[in-house]
């Protein structure tokens, strides 16, 4: 069987498994992989490219809606002061459409804040205050067909959302009148109190829809007093009401929060009489992190949060569920389901919602000691028959799902990735679908806002492809190094970088399942460390790459069994010493006694210098030696190629991660290359660094854009564990500057991803010793020595691949694509075709995909 065939014969064993992989034990039971009750991603789409400054243009898609077909989405963009249009009729390819400014409405200066599709109209809730002391605002009815403003509709105060009525006769906006952080304490009271508007759409055309005003305060506009309900209910500062979000039920009853007031207030939409207020109450959590410190440590205890909350949703016209964002004394860091009949809560997410993401490496630590993940916007919708809850977190990047099957006992069901700063969740049964809108936009940081869609149907959920026990978590996050386990076939190692205090983690490679993190310590105190690059010794222990901010600081690094520094080994500085970051990224550590050795990568080439370097150090004498390595073109847009990982392959040749600082869309490398190291290599500063025959073996961008996310940018991890299978993880920025997506994949079998030498090489010999070249060479020139590791083949010049010694002794079938020499213009040759996600059993869907890499691949001219 070619290779080909064997990869088309391990999709189809892969979709044999359906969902043989991890299902959480936080499962919804109703929702089990037989039902098809999961939500996949189907696309992101960044708003700039909607925009008609493209890359260059600032944006913010904050809330959305959709035409009554389905087909037209339509996005507030508060940075742009404009709203958007896509076409999703195809939800795996959203197309823009254009913007409408609002200075075509109005005036250069106006904000839009939300929006509502109603029939052929669209209503834009606009802000157009000119100061808080002064705030105002308006209704904008817009005909979507030809994005014409119909009629405006004057508001008393500045508005924050708009929900419509199921039977369209209503429509209610908070009118928030929010407060300037920036006056006084930034606290409450300031004036002018606010106000729940309510639209009556009963008449015909939109001129001749009425206004009504339910005041949630007594006395004047410069000085309100506080409703007797208000106050009975004992919200914070009741003569202050800034209503922040609106729903409306089947039964015509709105629901508001008062955010910054802690309380939650129920108005009848026929007669706008207030019901109800109540407070949110507070509540005491454990577990959690609360110290922005470096570290990930769910050991925090807060008393007394005021919930404070933000968005709000009806559940089966009875029940409220809230996000429990805070604003100025609290944030309860989850979300509550409360009676409203009662006012009291009947559920309370408690540390649930922070711990899920703190075992799913969502958890924003630079936000711990304030409201952690933020679970800011939330909806509430059924899908065949199933009503369900979507959860946003602002800071975590990420809508977590619930079934609402029971109110009283949700069950959470999966994690949507989203990008940063998810704001607008809107539910789209009618097509089963779902949009999320998140509005951080950061160009330079290569951060966008951008529109999420996922579909529901799916038989396994997609995220996460790496966690832990979210009962008992073991947090991670910013992964940088992996390492195989020579103690455990189906276990590996990775470290993260300096974005936390340095651990290691031991990972159940098969389950996807982080098990276990050991603390590196040095002196009995965290370690001072920038771990890149792990390599479990064969005697127990560990070699580390610890990255330098410049080059004096990148060293190897020896630690113990119990996690404890053994030894420093500074890199030579007659070599390093000219770098400026981005220094040692990767190590390979081999052999043991007398016989270790110790490789590593670093990132960027050496100043001076047109290659990167690859160096072997033996522990035994101290030597270093050095090889060249030769980067890829980065073009010239700005950004660059480096080195993130090296791995020794079971035949002793070596693996490397290249990839581009690029991100998303913009993405072009992301790729792992096999080489050999020559007998010949360089000991001296002034020896010539023989350069290295890279050969690529997997084009890894297919595998981070497989589940139609932002690319990640930093592919950093590589390991062939002790089952075969090879690992890649990415590094994801400690959820800062970042989505905080974990990519984590299988890419397949090591015979099946990389040209090996045959098995007669691989016999245990001594291995030779380096020596210096003593005539200039542009590469190594292949050794026949039997003590040597393998050499590369010929090739060399041209910037093509040669394969490790010996390889060409394996004859391919009649009509096989030799495993040595794969074509470099057909990927589906590489071994992405045979991937399949982990942990949570997402297989490739369908056996064409071999056939689309392969089309990709040519595309690309790789």
């Amino acid at each position: 069987m070619n290779r080909t065939a064997k990869r088309s014969a391990g999709i189809i064993a892969a979709l044999a498994l359906g969902a043989g992989g991890l299902v959480p034990l936080t499962l919804s039971a109703a929702a089990s992989a037989d039902t098809g009750s999961y939500f996949e991603r189907t696309a992101t789409y960044p708003v700039y490219q909607n925009h008609p400054e493209g890359a260059a243009a600032e944006t913010a898609a904050e809330i959305s809606t959709v035409s009554a077909d389905g087909q037209t989405l339509i996005y507030t963009d508060a940075l742009s002061r404009m709203i958007g249009f896509v076409d999703i009729s195809d939800a795996s390819n959203p197309a823009g459409l254009g913007t409408l400014p609002l200075h075509q409405l109005g005036s250069a200066e106006d904000e839009p804040t939300s929006v509502a599709a109603y029939g052929e109209y669209v209503f834009v809730v606009v802000n157009n205050s000119k100061s808080y002391i002064d705030p105002s605002g308006r209704v904008d009815v817009v005909h979507i067909a030809d994005r014409k403003l119909v009629h405006s509709i004057e508001l008393s105060g500045q508005p924050d959302s708009i929900a419509l009525s199921a039977d369209g006769s209503y429509a209610a906006i908070a009118i928030e009148n929010e407060r300037d952080e920036d006056a006084g304490d930034g606290g409450l009271p300031q004036t002018p109190a606010g106000s729940v508007a309510i639209l009556d759409l009963l008449g015909g055309a939109p001129d001749e829809w009425t206004l009504r005003e339910v005041p949630l305060a007594g006395g004047t506009r410069e000085k309100p007093v506080a409703l007797d309900q208000l106050a009975q209910a004992g919200l914070d500062t009741p003569q202050d009401p800034e209503p922040e979000y609106v729903t409306i039920n089947d039964r015509n009853q709105v629901a508001v929060t008062l955010q910054e007031n802690n309380g939650i207030v129920l108005i009848d939409l026929p007669s706008g009489k207030i019901t109800k207020a109540f407070s949110a109450g507070s509540v005491d959590l454990a577990g959690i992190d609360t110290q922005d410190d470096g570290k990930l440590d769910p050991s925090g205890s807060l008393q007394g949060v005021p919930r404070e909350p933000d968005a709000i949703g009806w559940i089966q016209d009875r029940y409220l569920a809230t996000a429990n964002e805070g604003d100025w004394k609290g944030g309860s860091r989850g979300f509550t389901i409360f009676d409203s009949l009662t006012g009291e809560p009947v559920w309370d997410a408690g540390n649930r919602f922070e711990r899920l993401a703190l075992s799913q490496g969502l958890f924003p630590e630079g936000r711990a000691g304030k409201k952690g993940t933020e679970p800011e916007g939330l909806a509430v919708h059924e899908y065949r028959g199933v009503e369900y809850a979507f959860v946003a977190s602002e800071r975590g990047n990420f809508v977590a799902v619930y079934d609402l099957s029971d109110p009283r006992e949700p069950k959470y069901l999966q994690t949507l990735p989203t990008t940063n700063g998810p704001e607008g969740i809107l539910p789209i049964p009618g097509r089963d679908l779902l949009a999320v809108s998140s509005e951080t936009d950061e160009a330079d940081e290569g951060v966008r806002s951008a529109l999420t869609l996922f579909s529901f149907g799916a038989a396994t959920p997609q995220f996460p492809q790496l966690s832990s026990d979210p009962s008992a978590p073991v947090p991670f996050g910013a992964l940088s190094g992996l390492s195989a386990d020579p103690e455990a076939a189906h276990q590996i190692f990775a470290v993260s970088d300096n974005a936390y205090e340095p651990l290691i983690y031991t990972i159940d490679a098969g389950q996807g399942l982080v098990t276990d993190s050991l603390p590196v310590t040095e002196d009995g105190a965290p370690a001072k460390l920038d771990l890149e690059g792990i390599s479990a010794r064969a005697g127990g222990g560990f070699w580390a790459a610890s990255e330098g901010a410049e080059g004096a600081g990148n060293t190897l690094v020896r630690i113990d069994v119990d996690g404890a520094v053994a030894e420093r080994v500074q890199l030579p500085q007659d070599i390093v010493g000219t770098l400026k970051g981005q220094g040692l990224e990767g190590v390979a550590a081999f052999g043991a006694g007398e016989e270790e050795e110790v490789v590593f990568a670093l990132q960027r080439e050496v100043g001076g210098e047109d290659f990167v370097r690859i160096g072997r150090y033996l522990p035994a004498s101290g030597e270093f030696s050095w090889y060249g390595y030769q980067l890829e073109d980065a073009g010239d847009d700005g950004s660059w190629n480096g080195l993130s990982e090296i791995t020794r392959l079971s035949d002793g040749s070596f693996a490397v991660i290249e990839r581009d600082k690029r991100i998303g869309e913009n993405a072009k490398l992301k790729a792992v290359y096999q080489f050999a190291l020559p007998e010949a290599s360089a000991s001296a500063p002034n020896d010539t660094v023989p350069l290295l025959e890279k050969k690529l073996a997997v084009d890894v961008l297919p595998v981070l854009e497989r589940t139609n996310g932002r690319t990640q940018e930093k592919l950093e991890g590589l390991a062939v564990a002790g089952n075969g299978q090879v690992y890649v993880v990415t590094d994801n920025d400690a959820v800062k500057d970042a989505s905080g997506e974990t990519v984590f994949a299988s890419l397949g079998a090591e015979a099946e991803a990389f040209a090996l030498a045959p098995a007669a090489s691989t016999a245990p010999t001594e291995s030779a010793a380096p020596t210096a070249s003593s005539t200039p060479t542009d590469s190594a020139a292949p050794s026949t020595s039997p003590s040597s590791t393998p050499s590369t083949s010929e090739g060399k010049g041209d910037g093509s691949a040669g394969a490790p010694d010996g390889a060409e002794s394996a004859a391919p079938d009649a009509g096989e694509t030799s495993a040595a020499e794969p074509a470099t213009d057909d990927l589906a040759q590489t071994g992405v075709g045979s991937l399949w996600f982990l942990p949570l059993g997402l297989v490739l869907a369908g056996v064409g995909v071999a056939a689309a890499l392969k089309a990709r691949g040519n595309a690309r001219g790789h």
